[in-house]
C-alpha cells in the first residue's frame, strides 16, 4: 500500500499567509514566481465554502500553453491506448485542447452528463473526505498546474492530471457509477485500515486500471490516461488478473512506473466485479479476503 498523503506538497495557512510546501527535488522548488503562484491558487481553494461560485482562476499565457502541449500530446495516445468509454466520455465532456478551463466549466459538463461536479481542491484532501465525497458525485480537483520545465511530467497530481484524467472519466456513466459506489465503500469504512483498502484498490483500478478490448490491452486508470511518459509504457508491465487482496495489500511506489498492472477482461468486469466489490465492502472484507474468500 502507499501513503496517499505523499502525492501532494502540504499547504498550510498561518500568519504568513497560505504557504505550499514544495520538495526540495520538486520541479518548481527554487522559482519563486510559480512559489507564489502556488500559495495564490491553494488560497482561493482554502476560501471556497460549499454553495458558493467555484473559485475563478486567471491562468497566465504560459499556463495555457502548458495545457495545450500535454493535450496535444495525449490526443494521439488517447486514440491508440484509451479505452472506447474513454474515448467516448472524452468528445461528449468536449474539454478545451487551447486553454486551461475554469472548473465551473468542467463541472456544469459533468452534472449534465453523469451528475457529478467538482469541489476545489489546495492540496491533499484526508482520504475519508476525497472517497467518501464520491458517494455524493463530487471530486475534488486541484487547479494549478506543474511547472513550465517539465510540461510533461509533474510529482503531483495537477489539474491535468484531475480533469483530462478523471474529469474525462468522470463523463463515462459506467466509470462515474464504480466511482459512485467507491465513495459508498468508503463511507461504510469504520477502520483506517478498511478505507485504505479501499483506497488501494481505487489506485489499480480508476487511477492506474488496464483492460482487454477489442483484442488489445487499453487503459482506463486516470493515471495513466493524464501521463505523456507511462501511457506508451504501460503494456511492459506485469500485466495480472484482478486480484482483489493482492491490489489491497500490494506495496507501490509512485516514484516510478507502475511495474505491476491488474487487467479488467472488458468492461463489464470493471461494473460488475470491480463496482461489485465497492458495493459489498465492509471493514471485514480484506480478512475474508485473506482467509481465501475470493468472493468480494
Amino acid at each position: 500500500m502507499f501513503e496517499e498523503a505523499q502525492l501532494y506538497a502540504p499547504v498550510t495557512d498561518g500568519p504568513d499567509g497560505v504557504n505550499v510546501h514544495l520538495a526540495e527535488a520538486h520541479p518548481g522548488a527554487n522559482d519563486p514566481d510559480y512559489r507564489r503562484r502556488r500559495n495564490e491558487i491553494a488560497a482561493g481553494a482554502l476560501a471556497w465554502e460549499p454553495g458558493a461560485p467555484l473559485p475563478h482562476v486567471e491562468y497566465t499565457d504560459a499556463e495555457h500553453e502548458i495545457w495545450a502541449t500535454v493535450s496535444r500530446e495525449l490526443r494521439a495516445k488517447h486514440a491508440t491506448y484509451a479505452i472506447r468509454a474513454f474515448r467516448d466520455a472524452k468528445e461528449a465532456l468536449a474539454l478545451p485542447e487551447d486553454h486551461v478551463p475554469q472548473l465551473s466549466e468542467v463541472s456544469a459538463g459533468l452534472t449534465s452528463l453523469t451528475g457529478f461536479r467538482l469541489h476545489p481542491a489546495a492540496g491533499l484532501v484526508p482520504l475519508d473526505v476525497f472517497y467518501g465525497s464520491l458517494a455524493d458525485r463530487v471530486f475534488h480537483s486541484t487547479q494549478y498546474l506543474r511547472h513550465g520545465s517539465t510540461p510533461l511530467y509533474t510529482p503531483e497530481p495537477d489539474i491535468l492530471h484531475e480533469i483530462v484524467g478523471h474529469g474525462n472519466l468522470l463523463a463515462s456513466p459506467e466509470v462515474a457509477d464504480v466511482k459512485r459506489l467507491a465513495g459508498e465503500a468508503a463511507r461504510r469504512c469504520e477502520t483506517p485500515e478498511g478505507l485504505q483498502f479501499v483506497a488501494d484498490v481505487f489506485w489499480f483500478t480508476i487511477e492506474f486500471g488496464v483492460m482487454y478490448e477489442e483484442g488489445e490491452l487499453r487503459c482506463y486508470g486516470a493515471g495513466l490516461l493524464s501521463s505523456y511518459g507511462e501511457i506508451e509504457e504501460f503494456r511492459g508491465a506485469d500485466i495480472r488478473a484482478i486480484d482483489f487482496h493482492e491490489m489491497g495489500t500490494f506495496d507501490y511506489d509512485i516514484t516510478h512506473y507502475q511495474p505491476v498492472l491488474f487487467a479488467c477482461r472488458g468492461m463489464s468486469e470493471l461494473t460488475d466485479r470491480v463496482g461489485g466489490f465497492f458495493a459489498d465492502f465492509t471493514d471485514e472484507t480484506p480478512a475474508r479476503l485473506a482467509a481465501g474468500d475470493k468472493v468480494a
